[in-house]
């Protein structure tokens, strides 16, 4: 498993959370960090808490490309954390050297149909990239462009269209392999 960082009890010190916006990445990665007895970081806030300001007022600011410097900049910091759950924004792999960076963690792709991520997202304003005329159209064209990123880089990849989350941690953790601590 070369550059995928794990402790003895074969649980990874680094895992991060890959997908479309409206996966969720957060959701699941913070039932997960709690079933896992690890931190919880998303990308996206920790951007937010630093610049003081929405990522949408961001955008405005400094347009998209501005952004993904910023989420560059933090994702090289925080990836260097251990005992962590990391959930990137749905764009973060658009970057190669952020690519780069996620090699350092054991990578989960959440996926789900276009019809679910719309469902999840279309009155959520704090999504930028979807503040146009047609957001589905938008979304379907940035699941087609990212998709097959999110395949590639990804060491386990989960459907979340449906059930619990807590059916879907389990999923993780036995893809993840990571055995039961006896207390």
């Amino acid at each position: 498993m070369s550059g995928k960082l794990t402790k003895n009890n074969n649980k990874p010190e680094l895992i991060i959370l890959i997908g479309m916006m409206g996966a969720g990445k957060t959701t699941i990665g913070r039932a997960l960090a709690r079933e896992l007895k690890m931190d919880f970081l998303d990308l996206d806030h920790e951007i937010v808490r630093r610049c003081g300001v929405a990522i949408p007022t961001i955008f405005d600011i400094e347009g998209e490309e501005g952004f993904r410097r910023r989420e560059t900049s933090v994702l090289a910091e925080v990836v260097e954390q251990k005992h962590l759950v990391l959930a990137t924004g749905g764009g973060a792999v658009m970057r190669e050297e952020n690519r780069a960076l996620l090699q350092k963690g054991r990578i989960i792709y959440l996926k789900a149909d276009i019809d679910e991520l719309f469902a999840r997202v279309s009155k959520d304003t704090n999504r930028p990239l979807l503040q146009t005329e047609n957001p589905k159209e938008k979304l379907r064209q940035l699941l087609e462009l990212r998709a097959p990123i999110y395949s590639q880089l990804a060491d386990v990849t989960v459907e979340t269209g449906s059930g619990a989350i807590v059916m879907t941690v389990r999923k993780l953790k036995d893809a993840l392999k990571v055995k039961e601590e006896k207390v």
